[in-house]
């Protein structure tokens, strides 16, 4: 709840205060001026000694000492009109004293005097209802009950700000200004309780409304990403969109980006669980691209799954593979997700070119499934490379083999090649060491004799 936070710290003072235009004590004063009369000589709902002693509390800057005078009014004047001012001060006494369950209380109160206060005090406690719901112990925040009345909080002052009027004193920019935080924070509010009660839908909806409004809030997008991800079932590809929405904010840090978009990385492997980590980090940087020009996804971008990976893999072989990536399209982007970092037993092959090396041989092979094929290869799509099987540098250009490997990568058309690691050729496949001719052995002469 950062975001939420960070906004409340900005504009607690300022939402309780300037944006009303004056205080309670003041509207009371007024009222109470000429002897308990109004202007017209219409008798005031309340004694000049009952004003005197609420006037005494409205002074009173000690939070603990106001609280206390507050109690003895209230004791002694239970039904007193002026309870539209008095709950104001106890709801603001009690949040300096952090004491927020205290705080909500008497922000209700003073919501459940209904049209006896104006919009701009009912407005008043229900940013401060929100404002004590967020300040919070997280256990306590995610008590039904608790979560519940902050959303109610949150929706009624979005409609009751709507009904403040812009004080004189304040130009029209700084009034829509301030106005555009509140709404943020309300509706962070929101969010924040509905995620707290799993009510997903509810907080994807707030979230759309914030970032609306603050399209660069990176923890929103993130935050929203986190509710689609949530959702049952998760509705992942939004939520990678958001996320990766958070990754490339204008307020995002340095680290910030960095954190988000390794955790967004993890969540793209795990729905594919993909073997080949260079898949899914260009996946990963396109997806960035993307979302940086567009807050909303578009139906058309999608990623294989799990499922759509097992499934291409169920009748896959490498006939099957060289076929899908060679016509392109969709189908030869999940062909290759599914089928790179495998390992592809008995691949058949001719010879072009044995290229032996230090640390391993290279095979460059052109994959033929025919006699015919054989005879007419003369070009390789294959480049193996094999290690720890020395007696490989043996096999002569031309030759038909059988190899086991793993693919690893491929170069599309026009110059198609599979790259192979992990090669191993067939032992029947490679020709038996040449023996070492035998040396000749020399007898004596017959008939001499040894000394």
């Amino acid at each position: 709840m950062s975001g939420t936070r960070k906004v409340a710290g900005l504009a607690t003072v300022a939402a309780l205060c300037l944006i009303l235009g004056t205080g309670p004590s003041g509207l009371a004063r007024t009222q109470a001026a000429g002897g308990g009369q109004d202007a017209g000589g219409a008798k005031q709902p309340y004694t000049m000694p009952e004003y005197n002693a609420y006037q005494a509390c409205a002074t009173e800057k000690v939070p603990a000492t106001l609280v206390k005078c507050l109690d003895d009014f209230v004791g002694k004047y239970p039904n007193s009109a002026l309870l539209i001012y008095v709950y104001p001060l106890y709801f603001q006494a009690y949040g300096q004293l952090k004491n927020y369950q205290k705080m909500i209380e008497y922000s209700d109160k003073a919501v459940a005097l209904g049209e006896k206060v104006d919009a701009g005090v009912r407005y008043q406690a229900l940013y401060a209802h929100c404002y004590a719901y967020n300040a919070l112990p997280a256990a306590q925040q995610s008590d039904a009950t608790q979560a519940k009345a902050a959303i109610d909080a949150a929706g009624a002052g979005l409609t009751t700000l709507e009904e403040v009027k812009k004080p004189e004193s304040m130009t029209e920019d700084a009034f829509n200004t301030q106005k555009k935080q509140i709404q943020v924070y309300f509706n962070g509010t929101a969010a924040q309780a509905a995620m707290s009660l799993k009510d997903y839908t509810s907080a994807i909806k707030f979230y759309k409304a914030v970032l609306a409004l603050t399209p660069d809030d990176g923890i929103t997008s993130y935050r929203l990403g986190l509710a689609y991800e949530a959702m049952n079932p998760p509705q992942h590809m939004d939520a990678f969109w958001s996320i990766a929405g958070a990754v490339t904010a204008k307020g995002a840090t340095e680290a910030q980006s960095k954190k988000v978009k390794d955790y967004l990385r993890k969540l793209i492997q795990n729905y594919q669980q993909a073997a080949c980590d260079s898949l899914t980090d260009a996946e990963l940087n396109e997806l960035l691209q993307l979302a940086s020009s567009s807050p909303e996804r578009p139906s058309s971008y999608t990623l294989p799954s799990v499922s759509d990976l097992d499934a291409a893999r169920k009748d896959m072989t490498i006939a099957s593979v060289v076929a899908d990536l060679k016509a392109g399209g969709d189908k030869s982007k999940v062909t290759w997700l599914a089928a790179c970092g495998l390992e592809f037993p008995g691949v058949p092959g001719k010879v072009i070119e044995n290229i032996p090396g230090t640390d391993a041989i290279e095979l460059k092979i052109a994959f033929v499934t025919s006699d015919a094929e054989f005879d007419a290869a003369t070009t390789p799509n294959m480049d193996v490379k094999v290690v720890g099987q020395p007696d490989v540098a043996r096999v002569e250009k031309d030759s038909a083999i059988h190899f086991t490997g793993t693919l690893v990568s491929y170069d599309p058309d026009p110059a198609f090649m599979l790259h192979w690691e992990k090669g191993k050729v067939n032992a029947e496949d490679i020709p038996k060491e040449k023996a070492a001719p035998k040396r000749p052995v020399h007898k004596r002469p017959s008939g001499r004799k040894s000394n």
